[in-house]
This record gives C-alpha cells, sequence and structure tokens, in this order.
C-alpha cells in the first residue's frame, strides 16, 4: 500500500492541509475539536510523519550531540565513571525523543569535526563531557547560538551542572585530620581541569586554615598515575600518613603502590578517593571516597539542556558533597 500523505489526513478530517500540518507539529494555536479530527484521522489512516520533512518544516533535528573529550592517555574509556555518564545521558535524551550523536573530541582534528558538523545544523544542540580549560571547542561551540550544556565546569559562557569539588576535597582532608593524620598529602588530577583546580583549592585551605603543610603530587585521574604519585610522595617524605586522591582511580593506584612498599592502610597510611565508583567498594581495604552521584549529575545535566530548548535561563546547578566512610581510611 502506498504511505498515507499529508493531502489523505486533510481530506479524511475535512480541515485545511496547514491545519493538519500544525498539529502534527505541536502547534498550540489550533482548536481543541479540529485536533481531535485530525489526530482521528491519523490513527484511521495509520498516518507517520515524513522525518525530513518535519525537521525542516519545525527547524529541530531532534538530536543532540554528545561530546567527550578523550585525551590521548584514555582516560574516558579508562574511567567507569564517563561510561556511567555516557550512559545515562543517553537514555535521559533518548526518552525526551531525541536522538544521541556521539562525538569524540579528543585532538585538534577531531575537534575541528566536532565543530563543523554542529555548525552545518545536524543537532539541536551539545552537552559537553570532561573538557579540559585549555580547550577551545567550548568556546566555540557556545558562539554558534545553539544550546549548549557542560557536565562539569568549563567556558563561562556555557551553563554547567558540577559537583561541590572544593567543599568534598575539604570534607575528606578534615576526616583524616580528625582521625589525627598529621602529614596529609594530595595527588591531584590533570591541572588544566577545573574541578582538579577546585579539589586541590579545597585540601590546600583546610591544610592552611588548620596551619598543616601541603604535600602535593600530579596525576592524570589514572590509576598508573595515582601509583607514580603515591611512590613519588613516599620517596619526598617517607613519614607521611594520609593522602587523598582527587579520584578513586588514582587512589586505587595509590593503594597497590603502598601495598608494594610494605604499608599498611588505614594502619600506616590512611587513602580518600573522589567520586565512589563501584570498584571502590571492592579494593583491599574498602575506599573512603567523597560520592558523587553520576546518575544525578547526568540526569540534571540533561535537564538543564532541555530547559534551555524550551527558553529556560540556563542557571549552573552545583550537586553536594558526602563522603562515604570505609576502611582505607
Amino acid at each position: 500500500m502506498d504511505r498515507p500523505t499529508l493531502e489523505a489526513v486533510a481530506a479524511r478530517a475535512g480541515v485545511s492541509k496547514s491545519s493538519v500540518s500544525r498539529v502534527i507539529n505541536g502547534a498550540t494555536t489550533v482548536a481543541p475539536s479540529i485536533r481531535e479530527v485530525v489526530l482521528r484521522a491519523v490513527r484511521e489512516l495509520g498516518y507517520v510523519p515524513h522525518a525530513a520533512a518535519r525537521n525542516l518544516a519545525t527547524r529541530r533535528t531532534n538530536a543532540v550531540a554528545l561530546v567527550v573529550s578523550d585525551p590521548p592517555k584514555g582516560l574516558v574509556s579508562d574511567d567507569p565513571m564517563f561510561s556511567a555518564v555516557v550512559r545515562q545521558a543517553s537514555r535521559k535524551l533518548e526518552a525526551a525523543g531525541k536522538q544521541v550523536v556521539l562525538m569524540l573530541a579528543g585532538s585538534e582534528d577531531s575537534r575541528a569535526r566536532v565543530a563543523r558538523y554542529v555548525a552545518a545544523g545536524h543537532v539541536d544542540g551539545v552537552m559537553l563531557v570532561s573538557m579540559h580549560g585549555a580547550d577551545s571547542l567550548p568556546a566555540t561551540l557556545a558562539r554558534r547560538g545553539l544550546p549548549i550544556v557542560s557536565l562539569g565546569r568549563t567556558n563561562p559562557a556555557v551553563p554547567y551542572v558540577d559537583n561541590d569539588n572544593p567543599g568534598g576535597a575539604r570534607l575528606a582532608v578534615r576526616h583524616l585530620l580528625r582521625q589525627g593524620r598529621r602529614r596529609v598529602a594530595t595527588i591531584t588530577g590533570p591541572l588544566d581541569m577545573i574541578a582538579s583546580q577546585e579539589r586541590l583549592s579545597g585540601y590546600t585551605d583546610v591544610m592552611r586554615e588548620t596551619g598543616h603543610r601541603s604535600i602535593v603530587a600530579i596525576g592524570d585521574f589514572t590509576r598508573v598515575s595515582g601509583a607514580d604519585a603515591m611512590r613519588q610522595l613516599l620517596q619526598d617524605d617517607p613519614a607521611l600518613d594520609a593522602v587523598f586522591a582527587a579520584n578513586d582511580l588514582m587512589a586505587i593506584g595509590a593503594l597497590r603502590t603502598l601495598r608494594e612498599t610494605g604499608r599498611r592502610v588505614p594502619d600506616d597510611v590512611a587513602v580518600v578517593g573522589f567520586d565512589d565508583i563501584e570498584a571502590a567498594l571492592y579494593t583491599t581495604p574498602a575506599l573512603t571516597t567523597v560520592h558523587s552521584p553520576m546518575t544525578d549529575w547526568a540526569t540534571a545535566t540533561v535537564d538543564l539542556l532541555l530547559g534551555l530548548f524550551e527558553g529556560g535561563s540556563g542557571e549552573p546547578v552545583l550537586l553536594p558533597a558526602e563522603l562515604v566512610v570505609r576502611e582505607s581510611a
């Protein structure tokens, strides 16, 4: 059978083709009586709107670009936090009728490709994940005037949802000091990321306020960097008795180094991470960490984007921090 047409629906409903088009495209100016007869005709004929034609009429693609910065060391592929975020965001967007286009932006060429794709009008909006501070892509996309949000704070022009990074770090460090730890070190994430900067500032704030010396090693949010940084910290200060790692993967790497060097956790060195990934439950000992609600984080970011589609203000959202105490501290 031939596919039912807009004209056939109009003839069955006894209304104009333009009235049918307005009903199908969700116009609010159509009288309820006309809407009812049109929808009845649509059901009776089994009419399915032609997606390309409808998108042309509404100037909507119903597609969203989920842009993930994937640096050369493979942070995104290595960190289960990001897979959880991408999975939840995709589910939420698809439930809202949006097609998700996943794009990786880990090089200059890929960032330029993303910018061209967005500029060509293939998507209605953009959700950014894991952007670094020096990354020009958020500013480039923001200039397009398209709805854009970020999971984590990036460019000032981009609305965002983020954790209370400094607050979470302060909770972790104060917990260690209350336990009587006096030589508390930290392993930072990459310092071109705002989350890393904020977690470091939370650590240094508490150390300064309490009169303790800051002991800092720089990591890159991977297990290997956590293990290497812990080894360096022990060489520089063999008497340190606690470490706050800016994410759980680095904390897991630090636990391995401590075990290899004969340090008992938490007897000799207490360890606290940040994120509360599932693996934190299964380390030996189980990892004390700052809970970062990944599902809530992704959901709130999608809600922020959907709100922008409807003319929302795009006010930033800050999620509260919570310390989950387990055996490592």
